[in-house]
């Protein structure tokens, strides 16, 4: 009797990513407290020390004192882990505190502690799905993938929209009958282009048709609005969206996710999604974290401006030497290169020769053609530090006769 080889056919399937360029090598990096964006970088020869223009630690938050002082506060008080999920003993007075605070800076009635924003994505979605019969989902063409995974896990109908574009979303919503569920999906900021959603416009018209509104605000909570509450904090129409979903691992500086809605809304997800009922809770020192990472953010505005002040700047250079960028309104300023090999080669290259790390990011994350670096300038990246990112690209632009168009 012949058997699979099975070791064969996981060993071919990484060939090919290889040969495409598309393998994915994970950096070892140990972060310098007290010292972000640098960091020491480990590699087959040796170690050397790096600027990071990739993280999504967007504000430097995950080396705040604050921050700090808080998480050995946290471990020395109540130890290393929660001891169980947070319906048989792992429901600890940290993790109802942050949630309260949670709902009142997104103006909702309640929060929920996930362990990742993936899973608050996949799990409140899932939930929302399966408790709402005949479910239609409206999603945009470029949600998250975890977006993607909570809308298929229960086979609903299914609608995707051309990306912010409202006029195909009122179309398939005047499509569908007016006593249907309807759930309406987006993000705020989109994390592979750093487009932002005309949030507003989104929110009334799903109201209009009587859609449920669930917002993703990963990439917006911290560094938007007034408190920094997000997108649709700053944009005014935090009432228009029924969910809200963010996480804790970016502009927070540390890790886990939550959603926060209506009472009823919070209570239904948590007592009907998998993802929350059968997952160890959050340990307390990382939910203390995010809680005095929250405290600092509502009131951070300098950290914020300064944020601004340096991608403008990181934008205004390369446009001056006409690198290939995607220009939007946002924190993230996207390098387009194209090619899974010219970009890993672009990211190498600067790595190898002026000590800069930027992962290359290639399909499936993004469309194949579409690859590029993903830069994220922080407070904590120096003038100095921008002028030599550009100045490095700017010649290697000129060394390999790189394309250098504007993009749209």
């Amino acid at each position: 009797m012949t058997h699979p080889n099975y070791r064969a056919r996981f060993h071919d399937y990484l060939a090919k990513l290889k040969q495409e360029g598309r393998y994915r090598h994970f950096a070892v990096l140990e972060r310098h407290c007290g010292a972000f964006p640098k960091a020491s970088m480990h590699t087959a020869t040796g170690v050397k020390d790096v600027t990071i223009w990739c993280s999504n630690d967007y504000l430097g938050m995950g080396q705040h004192t604050a921050v700090l002082e808080a998480m050995h506060e946290a471990l020395d008080m109540w130890g290393a882990g929660s001891g169980g999920t947070r319906n048989i003993s792992g429901n600890m007075l940290v993790h109802t505190q942050l949630e309260s605070e949670l709902a009142a800076w997104h103006a909702k009635e309640a929060a929920l502690l996930f362990t990742s924003g993936y899973n608050a994505n996949e799990g409140a979605l899932s939930a929302l799905i399966k408790l709402l019969p005949g479910c239609v989902v409206f999603s945009d063409q470029k949600n998250h993938a975890s977006m993607i995974a909570g809308i298929t896990r229960n086979h609903c109908n299914k609608n995707i929209f051309a990306h912010n574009n409202l006029a195909d979303l009122e179309r398939q919503l005047a499509e569908t009958s007016s006593d249907t569920f309807k759930i309406v999906a987006c993000e705020s900021v989109y994390s592979m282009d750093g487009t932002i959603a005309p949030l507003r416009e989104i929110g009334m018209l799903a109201h209009k048709y009587g859609a449920l509104t669930y917002l993703d605000e990963v990439h917006g909570v911290g560094l938007y609005g007034a408190n920094g509450a997000g997108v649709a904090e700053r944009d005014d129409c935090l009432d228009l969206f029924d969910v809200i979903v963010a996480n804790f691992g970016k502009s927070f500086g540390v890790a886990g996710g939550y959603v926060a809605a209506s009472r009823e809304t919070i209570d239904a997800i948590r007592s009907h999604a998998p993802g929350f009922i059968f997952t160890t809770s959050l340990p307390p020192v990382v939910a203390a974290g995010a809680l005095a990472s929250l405290r600092v953010l509502r009131d951070a505005h300098d950290l914020r401006s300064r944020m601004h002040r340096q991608v403008d700047l990181l934008r205004k250079r390369l446009l001056e030497v006409k690198l290939p960028i995607l220009t939007s309104g946002s924190h993230i300023v996207p390098l387009l290169i194209g090619g899974a090999q010219c970009c890993k080669g672009v990211a190498d290259w600067l790595f190898e020769n002026v000590n800069i790390y930027v992962q290359p990011i290639n399909y499936p994350t993004v469309a194949t053609g579409e690859e590029r670096l993903r830069l994220t300038p922080t407070p904590l990246h120096t003038d100095a530090m921008i002028d030599e990112l550009v100045d490095s690209l700017d010649f290697l632009w000129r060394q390999q006769h790189l394309p250098r168009r504007i993009a749209a």
